[in-house]
């Protein structure tokens, strides 16, 4: 798939601020799909700002 975005970080929520694929969600998704990863913008702040992109705190921080 073509990512046809570009870079952009007045919509990224992520405050890891040193990646450097922070603003581009076709990269950033990419990445963290090949980890079996959520990407940041998808947690809550709170959830977001422990870095633990994990299935399992993604499912703690909404609820599930």
């Amino acid at each position: 798939m073509e990512c046809v975005s570009t870079r952009s970080t007045d919509h990224c929520s992520c405050t890891y601020v040193t990646c450097d694929k922070r603003g581009n969600c076709c990269k950033c998704i990419t990445f963290h799909r090949q980890r079996d990863e959520i990407p940041g913008c998808f947690f809550s702040p709170e959830g977001e700002r422990t870095y633990d992109r994990s299935l399992r705190r993604f499912a703690k921080d909404r609820g599930f």
